[in-house]
């Protein structure tokens, strides 16, 4: 159950309109990093969490802090777009055809679709997606996507606070970048804590260790010029999950043979010169006519 209530968790009031500003400020709401995508990598996360405690409460915490980050932005934004088109905007084109001709860099969705609101969107018009987000069931996955995505999104409004010197949008971006501080600090201690409590280790998943060619979770292939890589702890000693040694391979040479796709089948017409022979035929489970009814008499 979910409980709305009316007041913002941080005041959301510009000293002035700024269609502009309005356009760039959504990208906080439905860019890849925005809120939206954290509000909801966090509640499928929470939702997909298979033990009752202290980690998945912390999660739907989170979540539910980040609708209402999600309602805090979406009410800057309509309030930055207060009066427009027909004054701010129109004053700017007024002053300069070229800047008019582009809105003086508003959003035309933010009026013909949302009337003067917020969209689902990032700076550029593209829809929010819901696969931007991360929800594994995999918790040490997760919190280290959550960690990313706190940093992501704190980059971009750090951005954003230089590209603004309204003291109303300031402020909530001021609370806004000490949230995601508060964020990724959380995040980060979770990640210690799962490992303390034996839950998770280093390595997603920890498993298979035994199954892996071993050999190969060693050695960094030097692949592009310089050998600067070398420098770096990451070159020898221990590495941190405790199982494997760092070692750098300065010659790498390939495993595989020749890179070539299999005959093509004719009804694909791909070009084609009969070097590597003649295609296979259907692969099993694809069979049609008289061969795909005895394959489904036999199953």
């Amino acid at each position: 159950m979910f409980l709305h209530t009316k007041h913002l968790q941080f005041e959301a009031k510009p000293e002035k309109p700024d269609p502009a500003y309005a356009h760039k400020l959504q990208e906080l709401i439905g860019g890849a990093y925005g809120e939206m995508t954290v509000t909801m990598q966090y509640l499928m996360q929470g939702w997909n969490c298979r033990m009752s405690g202290k980690y998945k409460d912390l999660i739907m915490d989170i979540a539910t802090e980040e609708i209402g980050h999600v309602e805090m932005i979406a009410t800057m934004i309509a309030r930055l777009l207060e009066g427009a088109p027909a004054t701010a905007t129109s004053k700017m084109a007024a002053a300069d055809p070229v800047v008019g001709a582009v809105l003086g860099g508003m959003d035309p969705q933010q009026v013909i679709v949302s009337g003067g609101g917020p969209l689902l969107a990032d700076s550029n018009g593209y829809p929010w997606n819901g696969r931007y987000i991360v929800a594994s069931g995999n918790l040490l996955a997760d919190f280290r996507a959550n960690v990313a995505a706190e940093a992501q999104g704190r980059l971009q409004t750090a951005r954003l606070y230089h590209m603004t010197d309204d003291p109303g949008v300031r402020d909530m971006l001021k609370f806004n970048l000490a949230r995601d501080t508060l964020h990724q600090n959380m995040w980060l201690k979770a990640i210690e804590e799962l490992q303390t409590d034996g839950l998770e280790e280093v390595i997603v998943p920890n498993d298979l260790f035994d199954e892996e060619y071993a050999e190969h979770a060693s050695a960094i292939w030097d692949l592009s010029e310089g050998t600067d890589g070398t420098l770096g702890g990451w070159a020898s000693g221990i590495q941190p999950d405790g199982r494997h040694e760092f070692s750098y391979l300065l010659d790498p040479q390939p495993l595989g043979g020749p890179a070539s796709a299999p005959p093509p089948d004719p009804k694909l017409y791909a070009t084609y010169d009969g070097s590597m022979g003649d295609p296979a035929g259907p692969a099993l489970g694809t069979e049609v006519g008289p061969l795909g009814k005895l394959k489904d008499k036999l199953t």
